[in-house]
């Protein structure tokens, strides 16, 4: 059996003011067509190069607990460093700090959306090459 993701769903109180926050933070854009307005239960984003989706769906209930999956963001030119205070600007709340757990230069810092969802700020593809060069 094989099947494909057609889109990543997020549970939220607010489907337009939490698919807006994203927007600028993935460089995702509108899906052409769909209803993607204030009092909308369900707003889709993609993304302009992959095509990958994210769709938010309004739902009564609160986030209670640790998402069990969560998207771990890498910044495409920015350091991980500068894309969290980028990020936190933006609205995102700082949740947890794992940054050099496993030696200078390493891991991920968590943070959360403006409805409590998690994701992770990773390191950019420079640094990591930088660390796989031993600089």
């Amino acid at each position: 059996m094989t099947a494909f993701v057609a889109h990543t769903a997020i549970d939220c109180h607010n489907a337009y003011e939490l698919s807006e926050w994203w927007k600028p933070v993935l460089g995702y854009v509108d899906i052409e067509g769909d209803p993607n307005e204030p009092g909308h239960v369900e707003c889709m984003i993609r993304d302009p190069e992959t095509g990958h989706r994210l769709l938010f769906i309004e739902v009564p209930d609160d986030k209670v607990v640790k998402n069990r999956v969560h998207l771990d963001l890498r910044p495409r030119t920015a350091s991980r460093d500068a894309e969290l205070e980028t990020l936190l600007a933006h609205g995102a709340t700082y949740v947890e700090d794992h940054r050099d757990e496993h030696g200078p230069g390493t891991g991920w810092v968590t943070l959360a959306d403006p409805e409590g969802n998690e994701f992770c700020i990773l390191r950019s593809p420079a640094e990591l090459e930088r660390q796989s060069n031993g600089s």
